[in-house]
């Protein structure tokens, strides 16, 4: 993105709202790439062998249903949080299915995602519909599933309460 464009985009936010996160990544003509996330860490993203990787990570494809996980995890504490809700933990379990036709060229059909499964286990000692509340409100923010959805990708999202 060119540095005009971004600064045209950033000059319709106000100032307080914006936040700048950067990493440095390298990928050495292989399918494995080294994340560097900075003060956060290093990640790996590889292919499993049989796909031509040498299974030394997640594939790009499982690191970005793992951050779905982790951001519905940080938007939900925020969201009890401002709710007064109360939980003791979140349990997940994610699957994806793609459509290997698009990364092998195929322009007609899409690269990513065809369809995300994510069942989410709430324990709490609140009722049921106070944990409607927080879902609702939590799926309304979750960056990374409002990236999903806005990417046309079908979304098959089961919350269960498991009472405390």
């Amino acid at each position: 993105m060119s540095s005009e464009i971004r600064s045209n985009i950033m000059s319709e936010i106000p100032e307080d709202f914006i936040r700048r996160k950067t990493l440095v990544a390298q990928n050495d003509a292989t399918m494995l790439t080294n994340i560097n996330y900075g003060e956060f860490g290093v990640a790996i993203t590889d292919e499993p062998k049989a796909h031509g990787g040498q299974s030394a990570g997640p594939s790009p494809l499982q690191a970005v249903i793992g951050a779905l996980c982790g951001c519905e995890g940080v938007t939900f504490r925020r969201t009890a949080t401002e709710m007064n809700f109360q939980y003791s933990k979140l349990e997940f379990e994610a699957g994806f299915t793609i459509d290997i036709r698009g990364r092998m060229g195929d322009r007609t059909v899409r690269p990513h995602f065809q369809s995300v499964k994510l069942s989410v286990k709430v324990t709490t000692p609140q009722t049921p519909e106070e944990l409607q509340a927080v879902i609702d409100e939590t799926e309304a923010r979750c960056p990374v599933m409002n990236l999903l959805q806005d990417a046309n990708v079908k979304l098959d999202v089961q919350w269960q309460h498991i009472p405390e």
